[in-house]
């Protein structure tokens, strides 16, 4: 079996990931976040990218992006973010400022944070406008209004002139999101964006999210940890455990036949409703995610797996095609039709 993840036609493909590793200086030496992670991001799709905190799902979102502090940070020799032709990793920061908000955009977690209390809404989305397009001053105002009307802001013309603390947590998000769509890029990141809002809201984005890459045919990867908000608006998902991809699927396969002992066990930690399950305890993961710093030689999962064996501890499993669209990092892969 292929040792790769599935491949479309470059035509397909808006995104292509190919073992991408991302190692850190620290006091204690060089510690890996990232360990060769690989996939694709197909135009017009949305791909969800989940795992427990501390996986790797931000580090692989900021080092597509090149947000990382190129300080401490170093990449894998054979790296690759591929936007076409043009491999990411070797873009000098001038050419990654032309790329970011433009050709790729992001959708932070904290909207307060991603938004500059000191300016108006008006003036942080023209900002983008202005940098990465040669829209004229009246072109970019029309503009921006058009994007908070896009994205369900009542009152566009009364919020331009508005600052971010006097906006809800939800506007504050799709002003965001607003931004992030400002320049109509192809591939939108989108890290935990409605985790610091409420169960309404929250709906509300995910619906809008999903209505503006029907409309735009923008391709989105969305990074959580919530499978409940993958159920809803992811077409594949790639699992992260411990810096490692160790399973990619399409959504309805991984829900209803998950080949990864962790992605079952992250699957019977999902709450459910319903006579059934009422005064049930909430399934959880034994054990935690192994330390950056006190990697496991082999298996990252054999710890707390429930189906280890002693493979699992002697060798390291690598990520193998099961068919065209799945792939896992397992020596013994479940299969429960």
């Amino acid at each position: 079996m292929s040792t790769s993840p599935a491949t479309s036609t470059a035509a397909e493909v808006a995104l292509s990931v190919r073992n991408l590793t991302t190692s850190f200086r620290t006091d204690r030496g060089i510690v890996t976040a990232v360990e060769k992670a690989s996939f694709d991001l197909h135009r017009g799709e949305a791909l969800g990218l989940v795992g427990e905190s501390g996986c790797g799902k931000s580090v692989t979102s900021k080092s597509i992006m090149r947000l990382l502090p190129e300080h401490i940070t170093r990449y894998g020799k054979d790296s690759e973010v591929m936007l076409g032709p043009d491999n990411l990793m070797g873009y000098s920061g001038r050419q990654m400022r032309d790329i970011r908000g433009n050709r790729i955009a992001m959708i932070f977690q904290e909207p307060m944070t991603a938004l500059n209390p000191v300016f108006t809404v008006g003036w942080q989305l023209d900002e983008a406008l202005k940098y990465h397009t040669k829209l004229g001053r009246s072109e970019r105002k029309r503009r921006v209004i058009e994007l908070l009307d896009m994205v369900e802001i009542p009152s566009p013309e009364k919020r331009y002139s508005e600052f971010p603390h006097q906006l809800s947590g939800g506007m504050r998000q799709r002003v965001v999101i607003a931004m992030a769509l400002a320049c109509e890029p192809e591939i939108l990141i989108a890290d935990e964006p409605t985790t610091a809002l409420d169960v309404t809201i929250q709906a509300q984005i995910l619906k809008l999210m999903n209505d503006l890459r029907e409309r735009t045919g923008t391709a989105i990867l969305l990074i959580t940890h919530d499978l409940g908000v993958v159920a809803q608006t992811c077409d594949r998902v790639v699992v992260m455990y411990a810096g490692q991809v160790v399973e990619q699927a399409p959504v309805r396969e991984l829900f209803h036949n998950p080949s990864h002992p962790y992605t079952r066990a992250l699957l019977r930690s999902i709450p459910r409703s319903g006579k059934k399950e009422r005064g049930k305890r909430l399934a959880t993961i034994d054990g935690i995610v192994p330390s950056l710093t006190n990697m496991p030689p082999a298996c990252r999962f054999a710890d707390r797996c429930d189906c280890r064996e002693d493979r699992c501890t002697a060798e390291p499993p690598h990520l193998v095609q099961l068919n065209e669209d799945r792939s896992v990092r397992c020596h013994f892969p479940v299969h429960s039709d």
